[in-house]
């Protein structure tokens, strides 16, 4: 039987555990508070609690089936999306930014049959991340002769200036509790980028309280050197989202950088 990936989902399993485990605690607490308790305002409050934890727990199973590989695929729409706005030939080294399980780099590697990756996550506490699953996956999609893994930190990464042709990301900034500025993250992929290398990078760039006004925040970047960068805000509206109204709640702000250092 031909293996299978695990590369996780952007709603992971700890998470649904929890809100089906909190949506049985206030029905139990409903039931409690009408049958054995006879009170009503308690039963009430209870009952809204525990109606609002079955549509929340219910919401995140169906985001958890569409964004997963072996659901509804948008995690790998969005990774290709990402892919499609690389403008690299595929020759030399590529870093992909906080890797999970590898899903961005093992298809980076897919499309790009001549290159070597390096993928870098710090594989914290609340993902269902590790670095042997990183390998063991791309070892399933028979790229692991070219592919390596390494813990670190997005905020301070541990390569010289201009050591990768290309980097990519997707969401992770803004995840990266070692540096409160984000944009400064956005500054470190950059500076491991070869100078003439590809860069393609989503995160939630459309968060002014994040990232603050993003037109001056490229037109900055062009002054420090990059040679050509393009903004896409709001990506949550292309179609291939759109199509998945309830996504475009969960990817709000939504927002990709490209091009060339």
């Amino acid at each position: 039987m031909k293996q299978r990936t695990n590369y996780g989902n952007w709603v992971p399993a700890t998470i649904l555990r929890i809100s089906y485990g909190c949506a049985v605690a206030f029905l139990l607490l409903f039931f409690f508070s009408a049958f054995c308790w006879h009170n009503f305002w308690a039963a009430v409050i209870a009952g809204l609690l525990a109606l609002a934890a079955v549509v929340i727990a219910v919401f995140m199973q169906v985001c958890h089936h569409t964004f997963s590989f072996n659901g509804g695929g948008l995690m790998g729409e969005i990774h290709q999306f990402l892919i499609d706005h690389l403008d690299w030939d595929g020759h030399g080294t590529l870093l992909d930014i906080g890797c999970g399980a590898g899903a961005l780099t093992n298809r980076c590697a897919k499309q790009f049959p001549e290159a070597t990756l390096q993928g870098m996550d710090y594989w914290g506490m609340g993902w269902d991340y590790a670095k042997e699953q990183c390998e063991r996956n791309a070892e399933i999609e028979g790229v692991a002769d070219r592919v390596t893994f390494s813990k670190g930190d997005a905020s301070k990464l541990d390569f010289a200036d201009e050591s990768f042709d290309a980097a990519v990301s997707n969401f992770v900034f803004h995840e990266v509790k070692t540096q409160p500025d984000k944009r400064e993250v956005v500054r470190e992929a950059l500076r491991v980028v070869k100078k003439g290398g590809a860069f393609a990078f989503q995160d939630l760039f459309g968060s002014k309280a994040l990232y603050g006004d993003m037109d001056a925040f490229v037109e900055e970047l062009r002054c420090e050197g990059i040679a050509e960068i393009h903004c896409m805000l709001h990506v949550e509206k292309q179609d291939f989202i759109k199509r998945h109204p309830l996504m475009c709640l969960m990817l709000q702000n939504m927002g990709l950088i490209y091009g060339i250092k």
